[in-house]
């Protein structure tokens, strides 16, 4: 079989099997097609289970702005960035800290295709093999920090923060996420129980040491 006919019986074989997508984002994806690129990207598995070279996403600041939960409420709504209730609960939390000196992170953005499992994964296999390849748990603050600072963040677009969970009031396990839909920019969060399976096609936030 040739390679061209291979990949039109591929196409094929997603048409058929491609799941019901609301029109909004059926849009947002042929308006803005690099961001379908990254996340079919991102459900291809490493070539014979070698370790993906991860390239730096975006370079942020912590310990700079906000000092505070309430101080990054203001921040956040200063800059029409919408905050979800969950997320509003956990960032007030005793646990979620600021760094008291300003320092530079280097973030990458990983699926769980790309760490190698291509029918999903709980969340502490998840993040055993991000740090088996090198990887570092986002310090909480990165949640809030990269909202703020990822403004060019494409439409349709969500990010999971690879972090320790936060309990919230309410006793659940969340993590942050940064998300751009319909409405604008959020900072919100996900269940962060270590045996929730997340599917292949998600992304996570990870911080790569500087050597």
């Amino acid at each position: 079989m040739s390679t061209q006919t291979q990949a039109h019986k591929f196409a094929a074989t997603i048409l058929q099997n491609l799941p019901e997508v609301p029109e909004d984002i059926m849009q947002g994806w042929i308006e803005n097609p690099k961001a379908l690129q990254k996340l079919l990207a991102g459900l291809v598995p490493p070539v014979n289970g070698s370790i993906t070279e991860f390239k730096v996403f975006k370079t942020i600041k912590l310990g700079t702005g906000p000092t505070n939960a309430d101080g990054f409420r203001c921040h956040l709504k200063k800059d029409n960035i919408r905050i979800g209730d969950y997320a509003n609960d956990i960032i007030g939390k005793p646990v979620f800290s600021v760094a008291t000196e300003e320092i530079e992170l280097d973030l990458v953005v990983v699926s769980v295709a790309e760490l190698g499992f291509p029918k999903g994964a709980g969340l502490k296999d998840i993040y055993a093999v991000a740090k088996k390849r090198g990887l570092e748990l986002c310090p909480n603050e990165v949640g809030p920090q990269l909202r703020l600072q990822y403004k060019d963040q494409p439409k349709n677009e969500w990010l999971i923060i690879g972090m320790e969970p936060i309990a919230g009031s309410g006793g659940a396990l969340s993590v942050f996420g940064v998300e751009h839909n319909g409405y604008g920019f959020w900072l919100n969060t996900y269940y962060g129980y270590p045996d929730d399976v997340w599917s292949e096609h998600y992304r996570f936030v990870f911080v790569l040491p500087r050597k």
